[in-house]
């Protein structure tokens, strides 16, 4: 019945027969359970981790069962916060599956969308849309292992725009900040009149045009296919509302990054985030734009803060704490 909050089927009727016979040991659990010795050893260190038992006050070395209304909560919360999560992605989804395919019925006309196949394709066609562009150009600029191929196809772009007069703003990933091809990149761009700012995440590469067009990578976790030229007004609408909906909770270039009142700066809220989401230690670098190393430091320093014992733990106590 726990199984979606985290708890084996073996630590859940452990935790039953506990919350029945407070004073039994491991034997009697073992034959209540029908399991052997040492399953029940294993469910009670899952039991811990999620401080469904605690070490009894008033005779050491017993464990008692945490009171369910008490123990299960913070697990429940976390079930809801992840099935929100996937809700809204499931949503976001679907818009912009709508979204495509209203662009796929109007590419019957033959100017709703066009493939660029590669990467010089791009940086060509994008020189062309800066010198059309009429008042304003957006972007994001992914990081990690594709920041050197989304900047050499921005710079051209951005420096005819700004050269133009147009209003450019770009959002980086925090990263960018501990980078110094990115960092160096994002001055050039700030003193050329462009307006940046920086969030932990950018799932792709965007740029818009007067919000009339947008150009999409066609793999987002490689910027060397490609990338599709959409004119469809149900995809530009979407993809504004994404950008304004970043930028306004993004940190100006220059500002330090925000901290909330549980002492978070964003990369560690994501970084939980992540982490509570099934990501590894590698694939929270990759997509944070960091390096293993450091994700393992931010996340070492969590769990002090936390108060824990592991990450699973931490991330218990990060839903129990508020700070998802």
């Amino acid at each position: 019945m726990f199984r979606s909050l985290g708890l084996s089927t073996t630590a859940e009727a452990v935790y039953r027969a506990m919350l029945a016979e407070p004073t039994w040991g491991v034997a009697e659990l073992a034959r209540s359970v029908e399991v052997s010795t040492r399953q029940v050893h294993d469910a009670l260190d899952e039991l811990i981790e999620l401080a469904l038992v605690r070490e009894s006050g008033d005779i050491p070395g017993r464990l008692r069962p945490t009171n369910p209304e008490v123990g299960l909560a913070p697990l429940l919360a976390r079930a809801r916060a992840s099935i929100a999560r996937q809700q809204y992605e499931i949503e976001a989804t679907q818009a912009a599956v709508e979204a495509l395919a209203e662009a796929h019925s109007d590419n019957r006309q033959r100017d709703r969308l066009v493939r660029l196949p590669t990467l010089d394709a791009v940086r060509d066609r994008l020189e062309h849309l800066a010198a059309l562009a009429g008042s304003e150009c957006l972007s994001f600029i992914p990081g990690g292992p594709r920041k050197l191929d989304a900047i050499a196809v921005s710079r051209p772009f951005h420096r005819r725009a700004l050269e133009h007069g147009i209003t450019v703003r770009a959002v980086y990933q925090d990263s960018f900040r501990n980078d110094p091809e990115t960092l160096a990149y994002a001055r050039w761009f700030s003193e050329m009149g462009g307006e940046a700012r920086t969030v932990p995440l950018i799932h792709f590469q965007l740029t818009v045009v007067d919000r009339r067009l947008a150009l999409l990578p066609i793999d987002p976790a490689d910027p060397r296919k490609g990338a599709v030229e959409i004119h469809s007004p149900g995809v530009t609408t979407a993809v504004c509302a994404l950008f304004d909906q970043v930028w306004s909770s993004a940190t100006p270039f220059g500002s330090a990054a925000p901290v909330d009142d549980n002492g978070l700066e964003p990369p560690e809220r994501e970084l939980l985030r992540l982490l509570g989401d099934g990501h590894t230690d590698e694939s929270a670098a990759r997509r944070l734009g960091l390096s293993v190393r450091t994700i393992q430091r931010m996340m070492s320093d969590l769990t002090d803060r936390l108060g824990a014992a592991s990450r699973f733990q931490a991330g218990a106590n990060a839903v129990r704490q508020h700070w998802l």
